[in-house]
């Protein structure tokens, strides 16, 4: 018998962490799992999920695979939740831990449960991968020190930094691959930069000997571009793709995209003008309803501010000025995902000193020329060019299923979207009431 739909939850969800896999052969085109706002889902627009594929198979040395730092039980990326039932699940031996890039050091004592315990502790406390980088020959600044809490052995002419995993899913919506940017080649298509993306995980994180054939590497692209992620239920709400709602995943794939879409800081002329109204999922979502009334009132009304709530946006390195009149769709502008349509690095302040925890470290870097003294926790985009100015640059991802895959910003500093949009208020004096922040909320749970 065909089935389509397969949903997950409680012990089925561990089993599916920890390596028990539906069958290759199972014809399943949706699948649905649990979150803290309510219930997430995706869909393929291939015939059904393919559980074959190699983006779910070992491809080098250390037992990984794309999916296990990519669970779709985490909206195809990984939580701490989830990564610490795995880890005493299997007393640390998950493939996801691994010394190569998941422990705080490279190479760190693993040799009992305790010492793995302080080794990924990162790993485990806020789904952070260590990813070791060189300075770009001729970079415009120079290293000065390194506060670093773990002591890990220095590499000559490299960094480590510490960032949590992007979604493996509705990268149809992409500009640029990677926190910053370094898999996205001009000229080159998202197939083509996913597939350098997919090369590099596998030689890298997967520990590769050899490299996956085209065919391999076509296969996981493939698969990658066909699922779509959206939150389907909202504790209060109920579905978010009935009674004028239009969430979900169904709804996202059929969603237009092209790069360049609905830009507001470079934009073609020879295009529709910008628009602040980004989102258009809720605007009559439950009007005509009674039952679950505030809830879903919550959500519209959190989805009008998102959309034209004007705060002053100033000092954010990669805008167009130093002080902007903006919304939060000014960034977030791509129709109904909320990535930015064009490559559009921003320094909003996340990886600055004066926002370090301790179990981060702290850069200083000079730049030259200027003798400017900058303090980071990550230089960003500048790993990448080299520039002073890309230091502390990272991209917006796309903001659809957030409920399902916290902490947030690249190194897992917001651990709740209260904590987001309590940072933004903080960081541009927005005019939120606290009514304000809980629809906000309300509505970002509910993408």
């Amino acid at each position: 018998m065909k089935m389509r739909t397969r949903t997950l939850g409680g012990a089925a969800v561990l089993a599916l962490l920890v390596g028990v896999r539906l069958g290759a052969n199972d014809e399943i085109d949706s699948l649905s799992f649990p979150d803290s706002a309510g219930v997430f889902g995706t869909i393929t627009t291939q015939p059904s999920f393919d559980f074959g594929n190699p983006f779910f198979q070992s491809l080098g040395t250390n037992g990984r695979s794309c999916g296990t730092c990519h669970a779709p039980a985490d909206a195809w990326s990984i939580t701490p939740a989830h990564i610490q039932a795995r880890f005493f699940l299997t007393a640390g031996k998950d493939p996801l831990f691994r010394t190569n890039d998941g422990s705080n050091c490279a190479g760190d004592d693993v040799s009992t449960l305790q010492k793995a315990v302080r080794a990924y502790r990162l790993l485990l406390n806020k789904g952070l991968i260590r990813v070791q980088l060189p300075l770009p020959p001729g970079a415009e600044f120079s290293v000065v020190s390194v506060d670093d809490p773990y002591h890990c052995a220095p590499v000559p002419g490299q960094i480590s930094v510490y960032r949590r995993v992007l979604p493996a899913t509705n990268l149809k919506f992409l500009s640029t691959v990677m926190w910053d940017g370094r898999e996205t080649f001009a000229s080159q298509t998202i197939e083509q930069d996913l597939a350098h993306q997919a090369l590099d995980a596998t030689l890298g994180h997967a520990a590769a000997r050899t490299p996956p054939s085209q065919q391999q590497i076509d296969a996981i692209v493939a698969f990658e571009l066909a699922t779509f992620t959206a939150q389907t239920r909202a504790a209060g709400a109920g579905r978010l793709d009935r009674q004028g709602g239009q969430g979900g995943p169904e709804y996202l794939s059929r969603q237009p995209f092209y790069l360049g879409i609905n830009d507001v800081f470079g934009g073609d002329p020879t295009r529709a003008p910008f628009t602040p109204i980004v989102f258009t999922l809720f605007g009559g979502f439950g009007l005509e309803h009674e039952s679950s009334a505030a809830q879903r009132a919550s959500i519209r009304r959190g989805e009008e501010i998102f959309n034209t709530r004007l705060f002053t946006a100033t000092n954010v390195a990669g805008l167009p000025a130093p002080s902007m009149n903006v919304t939060c769709s000014a960034c977030h502008d791509t129709p109904n995902a909320g990535s930015h349509s064009l490559a559009a690095p921003l320094n909003i302040g996340v990886s600055d000193a004066s926002r370090r925890t301790p179990d981060l470290p702290l850069f200083t870097l000079s730049c030259a020329g200027t003798h400017e003294i900058i303090r980071t926790t990550d230089p960003g985009r500048a790993l990448i060019t080299g520039k002073c100015a890309d230091i502390g640059k990272f991209k917006g991802p796309v903001l659809r299923a957030l409920a399902a895959r916290p902490p947030y910003f690249h190194n897992g500093s917001a651990a709740t979207l209260a904590d987001v949009v309590n940072f933004y208020q903080s960081r541009f004096s927005i005019p939120l009431t606290n009514q304000d922040k809980a629809d906000l909320v309300a509505f970002l749970n509910a993408l």
